[in-house]
């Protein structure tokens, strides 16, 4: 047996490697310490952003830790594990996404999602050790945001990361699922109405929440209705499925498996494995698949987007890190579209079109499969948006919500305007 005196360590170190160490935690029976268990201290987490173009132009208006995959976003799937998270990223994002530094830090690769296998293996890094996969920083534990001196350790679990923006659509069935069992677990749903026809068993509604006449198939994945959401009348949705808070599907929409809609969302017509992170809509008839809306963003009645190519072929996108078109390896593969852009009515996206930030799109036929931020126009060619005109909408678009469009927006918006001049020839 071993006695522990006076100032008693964090960890017990059974072996002079460092892949093999022992973690003793108050909470469960510590039978290499005999007479003590051991607390590990909170941890200060900060998810650093890294290769940040990779990531445009849905990071160019935030952090990659707030992408939302599933339910929740990468942030909040971490606060599952620890109680203090903020984020590091450029720093004209700051002031809306500030954060915490302490004098001892857990620093995490931001596209990293995590699991249970991994926090048990962070939970074992000691300050001054970098985690590590196949090369690839994963984490790393130190007071400032620095990695050097750092002792290497390699990881030896497996987890996913979002490597490329397809794979927010990609990976968002099981996520939604891993998110649906720690959100309800342990919980009761609210009663829905006798009106619905529901087949299946894993189907949570949350308090305001109301539903109608429609039909909620649960067979090959949960459903997820957060609080004050609406289904109106003849809804037809497939789990996996989640639709947060405030947010309404119209009436007849049809809502094919692994969709997403975060808060605040307005949709109708035909959607398929689509995320939209929030405060956007598609009110109307049109088809959406395999895509990725940012928020308060707006798409036209009958607007649809292709996302198979009539020659099946593998679907390239525009990256702006290489800043040229790149694979994703996928047959489907729709559009993409960052925060504030905007569609008229019987716009056509084609497969793989990328949208950059505050683009106003309109006119008939195909625009080109990359748009430009603070781009104006369609097939007959783009004009500026200019920022004055931008605000003026975004005022009055938050105003709807009862939100304020405050200078901490405006002087985002301002420094992703000045990023991208030259995507749009403009001197």
């Amino acid at each position: 047996m071993i006695l522990l005196v006076g100032l008693i360590s964090s960890r017990i170190n059974t072996s002079n490697s460092q892949n093999n160490r022992i973690l003793i935690d108050s909470k469960k029976p510590a039978h290499l310490c005999g007479l003590f268990c051991l607390t590990l201290p909170a941890m200060n987490v900060i998810l650093f952003d890294n290769n940040r173009a990779n990531y445009y132009p849905l990071s160019f208006t935030r952090p990659i830790a707030y992408f939302r995959i599933g339910i929740l976003t990468i942030k909040e799937k971490w606060e599952q594990y620890y109680k203090s998270v903020s984020v590091k990223t450029e720093d004209y994002l700051s002031d809306k996404f500030p954060n915490k530094i302490a004098k001892d830090n857990l620093w995490i690769n931001a596209k990293i999602i995590p699991s249970k296998a991994l926090v048990t293996e962070l939970k074992s890094l000691r300050k001054g050790e970098v985690l590590s996969k196949k090369g690839e920083l994963i984490a790393f534990r130190n007071s400032t945001f620095n990695t050097k001196k750092l002792n290497t350790i390699d990881s030896n679990v497996t987890f996913d990361s979002i490597e490329k923006l397809c794979d927010i659509f990609m990976y968002n069935a099981r996520e939604i699922e891993s998110d649906f069992t720690y959100l309800t677990k342990k919980r009761n749903s609210k009663p829905l109405s006798e009106t619905n026809t529901l087949i299946g068993k894993n189907i949570f509604i949350e308090k305001g929440a109301k539903i109608s006449c429609s039909i909620l198939n649960a067979n090959k994945g949960p459903i997820y209705i957060g609080k004050n959401a609406e289904i109106m009348e003849g809804s037809i949705v497939r789990g996996p499925f989640a639709m947060l808070n405030n947010s309404v599907l119209k009436m007849g929409a049809k809502i094919y498996a692994a969709t997403t809609l975060g808060p605040h969302c307005k949709v109708g017509g035909e959607v398929n494995n689509s995320v939209f992170f929030g405060f956007s809509s598609k009110a109307h008839d049109g088809f959406l698949g395999n895509s990725v809306i940012g928020e308060w963003c707006n798409l036209g009645a009958d607007t649809n987007n292709s996302n198979l190519k009539n020659n099946y072929n593998e679907v390239k996108l525009w990256n702006y890190e290489t800043e040229r078109f790149k694979s994703t390896g996928l047959q489907f593969c729709g559009l993409i579209m960052g925060d504030h852009s905007k569609c008229g009515i019987n716009t056509m996206f084609n497969t793989g079109t990328i949208v950059g930030v505050s683009a106003n799109i309109f006119g008939s036929g195909f625009p080109r499969n990359f748009i430009p931020s603070f781009s104006w126009g369609g097939t007959a060619g783009f004009s500026v948006y200019k920022l004055s005109k931008v605000f003026d909408v975004a005022e009055k678009v938050f105003a709807r919500k009862k939100l304020t469009f405050d200078t901490i927006e405006q002087n985002i918006l301002s420094e992703v305007y000045t990023l991208t001049k030259r995507y749009r020839n403009e001197q």
